[in-house]
């Protein structure tokens, strides 16, 4: 029986996530080039905390170093440009617009099996007329905001009011009637979904099977290895769902079982069979992970569940979730990677105003060594990051151990 080694895991692993490119030695920014990152891990998390750069841009960064912030929003929101789409996959995402007809299933089950609340909500002839007149009001002036439905001279309570139309907005975004046709100050502009997608999109609906079947085969890719229930967990699939589906992907010879070593011993791990041949590159030694880069609470590589502990024994927390008191490492946890190695986590605050980047609190994982390669490599990260994010001075709050702290500041 071969066993792969926990090495060859690592760097398949972080090569389908394209975490492996030395540090300088990114490709040159492009739209081209930025909508193909986002098409080989399948899409990119969208998230409204920008404590620093939100995570869908951090998600960029830390696989591609710096660039224009505009070219993101150029691929979702240009209509000459645009190549994604906002919709739903691990949760509200950027995804390639040419899968944009994976939504459609879910639209459908809105409209004649929704969740129990939007039922509630339907009862009410009031809400009926509501999204009625907002989908009438949109189609006949355009994309429209909800601040748009604001009426300051009529009672709450009223169709334009504030809270009623936001939810009836949602709801025929989540039926599939409108779409996001841009953002103003992040706030969404929703539109009539025809005019929001480009000539020739294939809009042939596929039925939840083939979709679901569609996106593990999708998250098997983009994950590289992982465990049997990670191909799944990429899309936010129920384990009971994903399961059965993952046995006949196996059966059919589309996914692979194979045994790898990981901090637990040898497993049974799933892979994609088109990532056969970059594993054993990976085994051979041909798939080095040089890149050192820090990584949002939300990045992708955290999406298969679980197996940051199995390959790396490393336990992420999104710790803007945990009550102020239990945090241990800070609101806006970072976790750093070094080659393959996950080494620290750093918890960063950019003052805008005077550009100042503050780390809160700065931790090396236990066993790791605040030696000069570690420190001259994260200091090269951190110089990058300094310069996405426009600050023009760094300070270290406290760190652990300080002696690392103290070092990388004097790097800086």
């Amino acid at each position: 029986m071969n066993i792969y080694p926990l090495s060859a895991l690592r760097a398949l692993a972080l090569h389908c996530q394209q975490l492996d490119t030395p540090n300088t030695s990114e490709p040159a920014s492009s739209r081209d080039a930025l909508y193909e990152t986002i098409n080989a891990i399948g899409g990119v998390q969208i998230d409204t905390l920008q404590r620093v750069a939100r995570a869908q841009m951090l998600a960029l960064w830390s696989r591609r170093g710096t660039y224009p912030a505009h070219l993101l929003e150029d691929l979702a929101y240009s209509p000459a440009d645009r190549k994604l789409f906002e919709g739903w996959y691990h949760a509200a995402c950027y995804l390639p617009i040419s899968e944009y007809r994976y939504q459609m299933p879910r639209q459908r089950k809105t409209r004649e099996a929704p969740h129990v609340w939007y039922i509630e909500w339907n009862r009410s002839p009031e809400n009926r007329a509501l999204a009625e007149a907002v989908l009438a009001r949109i189609r006949a002036d355009g994309g429209l905001l909800v601040r748009d439905f604001e009426n300051p001279a009529q009672k709450r309570g009223s169709w334009w009011d504030w809270k009623p139309a936001k939810i009836a907005l949602e709801y025929l975004y989540a039926r599939g009637d409108l779409a996001i046709a841009r953002r103003v100050n992040f706030q969404r502009v929703y539109d009539l979904t025809e005019r929001v997608l480009p000539d020739g999109i294939d809009l042939s609906e596929p039925d939840a099977d083939e979709r679901d079947r569609f996106w593990i085969k999708r998250g098997a890719k983009a994950i590289g290895v992982g465990l049997p229930r990670n191909p799944g967990d990429y899309t936010w699939m129920n384990i009971t769902r994903s399961r059965p589906l993952v046995k006949e992907l196996v059966a059919a010879g589309e996914l692979l079982e194979i045994t790898g070593e990981t901090m637990d011993g040898a497993q049974t791990l799933i892979i994609h069979r088109d990532n056969l041949p970059l594993l054993e590159r990976a085994a051979s030694g041909e798939l080095p992970a040089r890149r050192t880069t820090f990584l949002n609470p939300w990045d992708n590589f955290w999406w298969a569940q679980d197996r940051d502990e199995v390959l790396w024994g490393f336990r992420h927390v999104i710790e803007a979730y945990v009550p102020a008191p239990k945090r241990v490492y800070g609101y806006y946890s970072m976790p750093i990677l070094h080659k393959d190695r996950l080494v620290g986590r750093f918890d960063p605050k950019l003052e805008r105003k005077t550009g100042l980047l503050r780390l809160e609190a700065l931790h090396l994982e236990p066993g790791i060594a605040p030696d000069e390669e570690l420190a001259q490599d994260v200091a090269v990260a951190m110089r990058d990051f300094i310069k996405f994010h426009r600050a023009t001075d760094l300070h270290i709050a406290t760190s652990n151990p300080p002696t690392f702290g103290v070092m990388l500041e004097k790097i800086l």
